[in-house]
């Protein structure tokens, strides 16, 4: 009788919820931390009521799921997404942020979110809406006010670029919007940051760096007293800081003035991985987005060697791996589809990360870095959001692509 009514309920994306205890019975849990046989799972209402071997954990009028051959793992967390952007290929980035309504762009949006919690990411940090404006906000109270499905978001809102330094660019003398906000000195840089967290930011994304200048080549774009100024406003709020960086100056400084993550880092050095380390700043690598941008520009997957792009990021993340920086994972998704996310996962062991810690950085590691107590393990106490799984992704990483159900907050969602 439980399996006939449990099947009633996975009849629809977001599934009624007919009793708010259940006790999840798979053949292996991930904890966010070290894989488990035999382990059940209990939750109640929107938590999580207990977790262990299953003779340590009543029934107690529980409805019962059996899951043979699944993997339960805490929800997946996106560490770089961009909702309110969809793949180069198919639009431009310039058209996208000045040919493309906002109003679109946010129906669009809805999509990208159903899409992503569907694959198993019930949390995203969303690094700024590429000329939308505060339009994260709207989605994620959206989302919270169960108006749409969609994971939990951590919004960025505009981001911060140096004055000049960013795009779309049309000619040198034609000002257009541009993607990000601009702000320099001392008393601009204050009030931007401090309007945008007004407007909703719950993190500051700034760009260390950017491709500017009649080259376009990517050079740091603010001084380390600006970037500690911006550092120093946020933290005055209980914000952190991420930093947009991919030279070994942009980094430097970025490290330097206190950001908590380094964002994309392809120019990295091992004396600039040892300083990440030193000062507990964690690098998000975004492998996929060079990899979509890869493809995108001619480069035939698995048929053509790969670019030197390819061949250098690989190198860095290596460095990385070996200087024992904190990993955050993150993909850029927005340049490349979303629903997609776990690309970034798969990558990350192809790029020589162990497959357990690529869960983990997805999982704990990244709650961690976010500051998100109430989430990211599987542990009494915490947010039922959980991903259940065919296989064992410890074992082939790949099974993360294979996503059965999904909870976030003790609901139900079938893909």
């Amino acid at each position: 009788m439980i399996r006939i009514v449990l099947l009633l309920l996975l009849t629809s994306t977001r599934l009624a919820v007919a009793q708010t205890t259940y006790l999840l019975k798979p053949e292996r849990v991930f904890d966010g931390e070290t894989m488990h046989e035999g382990w059940v799972v209990r939750v109640k209402d929107d938590k999580i009521d207990a977790v262990g071997p299953i003779a340590n954990i009543p029934a107690n009028g529980a409805m019962v799921v059996d899951l043979p051959g699944q993997t339960l793992l805490p929800g997946l967390i996106e560490g770089h997404s961009h909702l309110l952007l969809h793949p180069y290929n198919e639009t431009p980035w310039n058209d996208q942020v000045l040919r493309e309504s906002r109003s679109m762009r946010t129906a669009r949006a809805t999509v990208h979110a159903r899409k992503t919690l569907l694959a198993g990411f019930t949390t995203v940090r969303d690094l700024g809406t590429e000329g939308a404006d505060y339009d994260d906000v709207g989605l994620k109270q959206s989302i919270d006010q169960n108006i749409i499905p969609g994971p939990r978001m951590i919004v960025a809102t505009r981001a911060i670029v140096a004055t000049g330094s960013y795009g779309p660019k049309l000619s040198t003398d034609i000002d257009v919007p541009q993607g990000a906000e601009e702000a320099d000195g001392h008393d601009n840089l204050i009030r931007v940051v401090r309007s945008q967290i007004g407007h909703g930011a719950d993190v500051i994304k700034v760009y260390a760096d950017y491709r500017w200048g009649p080259n376009g080549d990517a050079r740091p774009t603010f001084s380390i007293d600006e970037l500690k100024l911006i550092v120093e406003t946020a933290r005055s709020s209980g914000r952190g800081v991420v930093a947009h960086a991919s030279t070994v100056e942009g980094m430097r400084r970025a490290i330097l003035a206190g950001c908590e993550t380094i964002e994309h880092g392809d120019d990295g050095t091992p004396e600039i991985f040892a300083l990440m380390k030193k000062n507990g700043t964690a690098l998000c690598p975004t492998l996929a987005a060079g990899d979509a941008v890869s493809q995108y520009r001619g480069w035939k997957k698995g048929q053509a060697p790969e670019p030197e792009r390819i061949k250098q990021k690989r190198v860095t993340f290596r460095q990385a791996l070996d200087a024992g920086v904190i990993i955050c994972a993150g993909g850029d998704v927005g340049v490349f589809p979303h629903g997609e996310n776990a690309r970034e996962l798969l990558m990350m062991v192809d790029y020589g990360m162990k497959t357990l810690d690529v869960l983990r950085s997805a999982t704990s590691v990244n709650a961690d870095i976010f500051h998100l107590a109430d989430r990211g393990r599987i542990k009494a106490g915490l947010l039922a959001d959980l991903v259940l799984v065919t296989g064992n992704p410890a074992q082939t990483i790949e099974s993360l692509k294979q996503v059965k159900r999904v909870m976030k907050g003790g609901m139900w969602y079938q893909p």
